[in-house]
């Protein structure tokens, strides 16, 4: 398997900087990570993701508004989002099949082996390529 580019827009410094470590550490993602969405846009230009793990709550723009953005650049709009968000609880998780918008997400606090497992499921990366 390739090495697969991720970008995490996420405002909390502490959980970024040990997902990025964790996912690295697997030898399969290389992870760039942005602490607001002012810059998600050009950020995701130039680095090219193969999927973005978005904050749904940050200080300067939401990541809904973010996501928007992504969606109507043409050579942004097909990469996967996943939203990672305290504003949902785990049973919305349930009932909502995961997908709030046509985006997956999944809900905070989550730790390192939950994204992991999300971003290896089959629909998010294409884990079986």
């Amino acid at each position: 398997m390739a090495i697969k580019r991720i970008l995490l827009i996420d405002d909390e410094e502490t959980f970024s900087r040990a997902l990025k470590l964790y996912l690295e550490r697997t030898g399969r993602y290389v992870v760039r990570v942005e602490s607001g969405g002012a810059f998600a846009l050009e950020a995701a230009k130039v680095f090219r993701p193969d999927l973005i793990l978005l904050d749904v709550i940050m200080p300067d723009i939401d990541g809904g508004t973010v996501a928007a953005q992504f969606r109507e650049d043409t050579t942004l709009s097909r990469i996967p989002i996943i939203f990672l968000t305290a504003a949902v609880s785990r049973d919305e998780v349930k009932t909502r099949s995961g997908v709030i918008g046509g985006e997956r997400f999944i809900p905070k606090p989550v730790s390192a082996q939950e994204v992991l497992a999300l971003i290896e499921s089959p629909v998010t990366l294409g884990a079986n390529e």
